[in-house]
């Protein structure tokens, strides 16, 4: 066993992330929105002028985000060891693989199984990309491959580990936790960030480089992780619909809504219970998902989904994208968000995989974005909102 850190005091769930506990309003207080809300509109109700106070402004988003949508993570763990690790060759010698386990706050806590392939050539440091997914992903070593032979190092973990997804907060990680309200997707975001912590004591990872990214569930976890994370320098969520890149107001026919995914017999358990309080008053809610993409900025972000996934809602997504790029503009990033729309519906392809390369060869390197990056597939959609970035 060998223990990579030890930090002396154990954090509650709120003083982790840097926010503290505040009143929130209910639903039926809240004024009705019918565009999407204003990211700059500070909880005293002035707007953000400065990056000193869009960093407050930022807490506040975290802060009401967790409380209203998410719940609340654990606190990262005091010590984390690796247990159980195997090595072996891949890839016709390209690639080590290292599987192992993730046991934090010592013998008796909590444990994940995790993994790292790493290039065997080039280097000294490669930049990574952690999936919200076991090593080798749903599509298995196909995938592992292709970001190999892009000089990319790729990690992942087993988020059932962490959570089942059945329900069940008697099992992965809600023992060690009781306290903490988070439900399935700030856990597994909870859980790419303890693959972070582990990234960031091996010599051949590139720290500063480091994408997340995940399909579907996942990849509304990743985005979480992502804007919880400012260690994730790009943020790819894939297909990730309601509770993800998708808007809650912003609602075409055919799209997975917010009452339908927190129904009790569906997916409320991924969420904070106050999430199934705005079902049939979205309009009520004081924010949408372009806030969390906002809490992303100025690093990286990279929508990605197929124009026939409707139920994952591409309008929407668009939409939020939109909204989420006064803030990138006001913090000198405009370039650093992007939509990457194809044909097909809800799966992930090898072309994600290379479109999500070339936008880290772009954010990580310099290298040309290309043009394939935001073509606008719904031109005619009404501008979802009135506000704009305060001038500067």
């Amino acid at each position: 066993m060998k223990t990579l850190w030890m930090v002396p005091v154990l954090l509650g769930c709120l003083s982790a992330l840097g926010v503290t506990e505040t009143t929130f309003p209910e639903p039926d207080q809240l004024p009705a929105l019918k565009e999407l809300p204003d990211p700059f509109l500070m909880r005293d109700g002035h707007r953000v002028a400065t990056r000193e106070e869009w960093a407050q402004r930022r807490g506040e988003i975290t802060e009401m985000l967790l409380h209203y949508e998410y719940g609340h993570p654990p606190p990262a763990p005091t010590s984390v060891a690796v247990e159980e690790e195997t090595v072996r060759d891949a890839f016709d010698g390209k690639a080590q693989v290292h599987e192992f386990v993730l046991r934090m706050n010592g013998k008796d806590g909590f444990s994940m199984h995790a993994g790292v392939i790493i290039p065997t050539a080039g280097g000294p440091k490669f930049p990574v990309v952690v999936a919200v997914n076991p090593v080798y992903g749903k599509h298995g070593e196909s995938t592992a491959l292709q970001l190999i032979e892009r000089g990319y190092a790729c990690a992942g973990f087993a988020y059932h580990d962490v959570d089942n997804d059945k329900d069940d907060r008697s099992v992965g990680i809600y023992p060690f936790y009781p306290d903490c309200d988070g439900g399935s997707l700030v856990m597994w975001a909870w859980g790419a960030m303890r693959v972070a912590d582990y990234l960031v004591t091996r010599s051949d990872i590139d720290a500063a480089h480091m994408a997340v990214t995940g399909h579907s569930r996942c990849g509304k976890a990743a985005l979480l992780a992502g804007a919880l994370d400012e260690r994730f320098t790009l943020v790819v969520p894939h297909a990730s619909g309601a509770g993800g890149s998708g808007s809650f107001r912003i609602q075409p026919k055919g799209v997975e809504t917010l009452d339908s995914i927190t129904l009790p017999m569906r997916f409320h358990y991924w969420f904070s219970p106050h999430l199934r309080e705005f079902s049939h008053k979205e309009d009520r809610l004081p924010f949408d998902q372009h806030f969390l993409k906002a809490l992303v900025a100025p690093r990286g972000l990279l929508n990605v989904i197929g124009l026939g996934d409707v139920w994952a809602n591409p309008e929407g997504t668009q939409q939020t994208h939109l909204a989420s790029l006064p803030v990138f503009e006001f913090l000198g990033a405009k370039d650093k968000a992007a939509l990457w729309f194809r044909d097909g519906g809800h799966d992930e392809e090898p072309r994600d995989w290379t479109a999500l390369l070339d936008y880290a060869d772009f954010v990580f390197f310099g290298k040309p974005r290309g043009e394939q990056f935001n073509p606008l597939p719904f031109p005619d959609a009404p501008k979802a909102f009135s506000w704009s970035a305060p001038s500067r």
